[in-house]
């Protein structure tokens, strides 16, 4: 290349106007990355001749790599008036839509090229991350195939396979499909991110973060990376790591929402955070996503606030996911009972399903999949909807939509369920929380209005698997099992130290952690070397990795006593926990998230075992487990118990859940009578 280069200078020293000279060293600048030059070149070329479809496909390569997107399109689009059979720049052309988010007419382009060129290895692969993107996955693995099938060592195509097998829910064809990649092409970027984050759905945070941490050997400035390096090292509990490598992501790419958010969703993580920090960043968050797109200041909607509401729920996690089981009993309970109050329009964010995904569905009077629309698109679609009261269930945990929330597309905006601080959006009107888990001291820490329900404000779903709850295993262990079951990223040092006291004084004691990433020996490693440095010897520990729903529920009748974490006390798992008539005592913090164990713990009737500090829940756990008579008879009641508090009760949450809803419609109805 180097000769050439030289030869074609020689060659315009002498023939300035040389056009084949021009192109060609255009087209190396183009192969060295040297995008701008590249341009320069072309241009002057394409002046000399604009009709050659080649100079000007490159042209549009070139721009395309410029982030230039719609002159690329116009190049691309300027080769093919000349050369309609183009097969290549169909594909290139289809590439800079992708770029764009026009995904329809990327996939259009593809398959052009592909009516021209069936064996065209480039285009079937580029389809599948087209169909990816618009979350037909099934339809995205069968391309991916065919271009494999057609060439076998496209490293490309066997990445893009890896990372739709992750969302298919299959990591672990994923992860095969990702070192495939890596053995045709070593230094492939991408790759190296994909398999990591194939590893980390299979809870191998450690070996996730090394995958992120050669993807950034070959290519520092990767943004991607430095975020998916941050949540892998978040599970690992190095927060401060974490944090870093969120701040070094915006440091390259200033302007991405998603890491935002996985940097507000850490603070949470952290016992010695000043929520005044928190607030600060979350209304930077809310400050980049205003200024990304116009806010509609106009409706339609009627403001009558007497007719049947139109509620839009917005959420990536309608599945066997935590928010999924929160939502099942309250939206059956909508659908039923309020189904002349209420209509559901629920838009879904993310592309997996399973069975409870359908039953959701059948609650709503219409389904949409959000998964492929941009931000623009999908407040368009909730304005035709007519969406009353607009609803985010997922805060600034992953497959959130909190920009297209900034857009203001339904007059009335609140957020529930799935996050336990402020979004920092402007245009999210209220945050639903209830008494105990939101004190008024705590408002200021809020972009949006609080709205309390009266009792509170997570109802949830009663698992339907007939899991039998047994008496305490201290009957026949002869020893207290205390237990957590949480993600292992809230065990953070303060944790363990307290809970290394408890097993200390309760003679005998175990501790029984469960979690996905328990699977890993590192991490294994980790959790007794951090428990040792308090003389908690390995052999009171029980680690265990993740397993199927009905089996992790059955884990609980070898616990006597559940641990919650502090400051970021359980929800999901505090549910099943007490489903499974397992008492679990909680540490009630000063903020939401620190006070979501105390909320339900209150509405289940346990209110003794809620602790005020860490001296308190360190005595309470010593005197708790040395009363196992009262620990029997309050497992052989608790299930029972809790499924007639209102925790479980799904039919009076909803009618409160209605009147909330009500409420903030009816503010906004006055607020247009003036």
């Amino acid at each position: 290349m180097d000769q050439a280069e030289t030869l074609y200078k020689k060659l315009l020293q002498a023939q300035p106007k040389h056009f084949d000279a021009l192109q060609l060293l255009g087209l190396i600048a183009l192969q060295r990355r040297d995008s701008a030059t590249a341009v320069e070149l072309l241009r002057k070329a394409l002046k000399l001749n604009p009709g050659h479809a080649d100079a000007h496909s490159n042209l549009g390569n070139a721009l395309r790599n410029l982030g230039q997107l719609d002159a690329a399109v116009s190049s691309y689009r300027r080769a093919l008036a000349i050369r309609p059979d183009h097969a290549d720049v169909h594909c290139n052309l289809g590439n800079a839509f992708a770029d764009q988010g026009r995904f329809d007419e990327a996939e259009a382009s593809y398959r052009r090229a592909l009516a021209l060129r069936p064996d065209h290895a480039d285009a079937h692969s580029n389809l599948g991350k087209a169909l990816a993107d618009q979350g037909r996955l099934d339809e995205a693995e069968a391309s991916y195939r065919r271009a494999l099938a057609l060439s076998p060592d496209h490293a490309d195509a066997h990445s893009n396979l890896g990372n739709t097998l992750k969302d298919l829910g299959r990591p672990e064809e994923a992860v095969a499909s990702c070192c495939r990649a890596l053995e045709i092409a070593p230094a492939h970027v991408a790759a190296h991110n994909n398999l990591g984050n194939a590893l980390r759905d299979l809870g191998r945070p450690e070996d996730a973060a090394a995958c992120y941490r050669r993807a950034l050997t070959i290519a520092p400035d990767y943004a991607a990376a430095h975020n998916n390096l941050g949540n892998a090292l978040r599970d690992l509990g190095r927060y401060d790591d974490a944090v870093a490598s969120f701040r070094q992501a915006l440091a390259l790419a200033p302007d991405n929402a998603d890491t935002h958010s996985s940097l507000l969703f850490t603070h949470n993580y952290l016992s010695d955070q000043a929520a005044e920090i928190l607030l600060t960043d979350a209304r930077r968050f809310g400050a980049l996503v205003a200024s990304q797109a116009p806010a509609y200041a106009d409706w339609q909607n009627v403001p009558d606030a007497n007719r049947c509401l139109r509620i839009g729920l917005v959420s990536g996690d309608f599945s066997n996911h935590p928010v999924g089981y929160f939502l099942e009993g309250v939206m059956k309970a909508l659908a039923a009972d309020q189904a002349d109050r209420i209509k559901l329009f629920a838009y879904s964010c993310r592309p997996r399903a399973d069975a409870l995904t359908e039953r959701l569905k059948a609650c709503c009077h219409a389904w949409r999949s959000a998964a492929p629309l941009s931000d623009e698109r999908l407040a368009a679609l909730i304005r035709e909807d007519g969406i009353d009261v607009l609803i985010d269930l997922s805060g600034h945990t992953a497959h959130n939509r909190l920009p297209m929330f900034a857009r203001k597309p339904a007059p009335v905006q609140a957020s529930w369920l799935g996050y336990f601080a402020t979004s920092g959006v402007a245009g999210i009107d209220y945050f639903i929380a209830d008494p105990v888990t939101l004190p008024e001291t705590e408002e200021i820490y809020f972009t949006e209005k609080i709205w309390r329900l009266p009792e509170t404000r997570l109802c949830f779903t009663a698992p339907d698997l007939a899991v039998p709850v047994s008496l305490p295993p201290a009957l026949t262990n002869g020893y207290v099992s205390f237990g957590c079951f949480n993600h292992l990223a809230k065990m953070n040092d303060t944790v363990v130290a307290v809970w290394s006291r408890i097993l200390l004084a309760v003679e005998r004691s175990r501790l029984f952690l469960k979690a996905k990433q328990l699977t890993e020996a590192s991490v294994r490693e980790s959790i007794v070397d951090r428990f040792a440095a308090h003389g908690i010897d390995e052999d009171r520990l029980l680690l265990e990795g993740a397993s199927p729903r009905a089996q992790y529920l059955a884990a609980y009748n070898r616990v006597d006593i559940a641990l919650d974490p502090f400051p970021f006390t359980g929800g999901t798992t505090t549910a099943e926990c007490l489903w499974m008539g397992v008492p679990v005592l909680t540490l009630a913090g000063d903020r939401f998230v620190s006070r979501q164990g105390a909320g339900l713990l209150m509405n289940a009737g346990l209110s003794e075992w809620i602790a005020a500090d860490a001296d308190d829940y360190f005595h309470r756990a010593v005197q708790l487990s040395g009363e196992l008579e009262r620990l029997t008879v309050l497992r052989k009641g608790l299930r029972q118990q809790v499924l007639a508090s209102p925790v479980f009760d799904a039919s009076k949450f909803a009618v409160n859940f209605e009147t909330a809803l009500r409420g903030m419609w009816t503010q906004w109805c006055n607020r247009r009578h003036g």
